[in-house]
């Protein structure tokens, strides 16, 4: 079976296109799961790798789960309640928590429809561009089921929770527009522009020294859930680290002589 994941990279940015476009790149197996999930592991131990943009091929970004499967109750939807729930657990609930770990910032070109999981692992990104004609939608109660990969959590921290719950309690679609409005996304292109300007917004990130971006990404995690002393404290920590790094000299001595860095990665 061809990988769910085609990796592609071009300098310090390296670009995953979800690689189901017949199936409207739905989540429908665990494998693509634990696809994911490694591919987040293994280049998040590459220091050179400084942003990574995540789009879909064909027209849709990830329309989510199989309702078909879903239906029938095979594949990941298979099996005794206990089990069901262990399939969650250890399949797609690793794409969060690995996305949520990698420090390397991620930009989504949402090319087309988020919906469900797909809108979700969307939220998982840390920018997202979005096509004019990408539509959103957290749809689970439509199909009398609930956020399953962690979409409660994420989409009110980005739209905020009167918002999040609408999204969430009708199901309803939104538009790009609207998402533009909400700050679902982050800017909203024509749809052959998409995947260009993430990657122009990705490159601007992968621009600056690595090791800033990412500590400043675990930062802007971090702070979510932290108070502003803990916060501090982790903050000095890693400014610590980051002033003792070949790549903060050679960037202050770039800046001083006015010519571009040569960064490292170190």
């Amino acid at each position: 079976m061809e990988p769910f994941l085609v990796i592609t990279r071009e300098g310090p940015v390296v670009t995953a296109t979800l690689n189901r476009p017949d199936e409207r790149n739905a989540i429908t197996d665990v494998a693509y799961s634990d696809e994911i999930a490694e591919f987040c592991n293994s280049i998040g131990s590459d220091a050179t790798v400084r942003a990574l943009v995540l789009t879909g091929a064909g027209s849709a970004f990830c329309a989510g789960g199989n309702v078909k499967n879903i239906r029938d109750k095979v594949g990941m939807f298979a099996g005794s309640p206990y089990e069901l729930r262990n399939r969650y657990r250890t399949g797609i609930q690793s794409i969060p928590t690995a996305l949520y770990d990698l420090e390397i910032p991620v930009v989504a070109a949402v090319n087309g429809p988020a919906i469900g999981a797909g809108l979700d692992l969307a939220c998982m990104c840390d920018i997202r561009v979005g096509a004019e004609n990408a539509i959103f939608a957290e749809s689970f109660v439509k199909l009398g089921l609930v956020p399953g990969d962690g979409g409660a959590w994420l989409l009110p921290r980005i739209i905020g929770m009167s918002r999040a719950t609408l999204m969430t309690l009708t199901g309803d679609v939104i538009d790009a527009a609207k998402a533009l409005e909400y700050g679902l996304i982050d800017e909203m292109v024509p749809a052959d522009q998409v995947l260009a300007r993430a990657h122009n917004i990705a490159g601007r990130i992968a621009a600056n020294p690595g090791h800033a971006t990412r500590m400043a990404k675990r930062l802007l995690r971090e702070g979510q859930d932290m108070k502003l002393g803990p916060m501090l404290e982790l903050s000095a920590a890693y400014q610590a680290l980051a002033h003792h790094t070949r790549d903060h000299e050679e960037a202050i001595a770039a800046f001083l002589e006015k010519r571009p860095p040569r960064f490292q990665d170190a």
